[in-house]
């Protein structure tokens, strides 16, 4: 679903099968370019707050996090990453 639409209950009355009843509080981007364009004008204009990127699929949690990263930003991705552990236990391998 495009993004104006997926925010703009207006807009989603025009299409009948989609069930969401209120704005859209999760928006998946096809790459980074585009994320991070929409990322920036989402918080610039309507004071989002962005936790992301995040990275899935790894054999460990981990997440990244900018340079220029607040103290909300770094303990938002903390507790994904060890939400991440706790729901994804893996034993330590041992190199003997």
């Amino acid at each position: 679903m495009a993004a104006d639409v997926a925010l703009d209950v207006n807009l989603r009355d025009a299409y009948p099968f989609i069930r969401l009843s209120g704005p859209a509080n999760v928006l998946v981007m096809a790459g980074l370019h585009a994320a991070s364009s929409a990322s920036k004008m989402l918080q610039q204009l309507g004071g989002a707050t962005i936790i992301g990127p995040l990275l899935v699929g790894l054999e460990r949690p981990a997440q990244i996090v900018s340079m220029g990263a607040s103290v909300s930003d770094l303990v938002n991705h903390a507790a994904l990453a060890a939400h991440e552990a706790i729901e994804n236990p893996r034993p330590c391998k041992s190199n003997g």
